[in-house]
């Protein structure tokens, strides 16, 4: 098995390497765009109080608060391969239960649309 892992090891990166140098001598003819400042997907010489999207931004923290509350399930997996008893059930419906009344709430108050209706 070690030798398996080994030897595919080895052959992604003789493969990554490949790609990266086959791909790194592609020639672009307009660097322009690539030079110019970037920085929040704002144009840095324009108008520096321009209006931002209240519900993008409120989209993003939902987002945000969701992917915590997924990734926090992950632990939860090896909990229940070792051993499942009654309070861990329990306290894992529990934060189920939690995170999809929030996702249900903020459904019904519409912060998950983008078209206005």
């Amino acid at each position: 098995m070690f030798v398996l892992m080994t030897s595919f090891t080895i052959i992604l990166c003789l493969v990554l390497i490949m790609v990266y140098l086959m791909t790194n001598y592609i020639s672009y003819s307009d660097f322009s765009e690539k030079l110019t400042a970037f920085e929040c997907g704002f144009d840095p010489l324009s108008k520096m109080r321009s209006p931002f999207s209240v519900r993008f931004f409120l989209l993003v923290v939902l987002f945000l608060i969701f992917d915590v509350e997924i990734a926090l399930l992950f632990p939860v997996l090896s909990i229940f391969q070792t051993n499942l008893s009654l309070a861990t059930s329990s306290a894992f419906m529990l934060f189920i239960l939690i995170l999809l009344f929030g996702m249900f709430h903020e459904w019904n108050e519409g912060a998950l649309d983008w078209i206005n209706s």
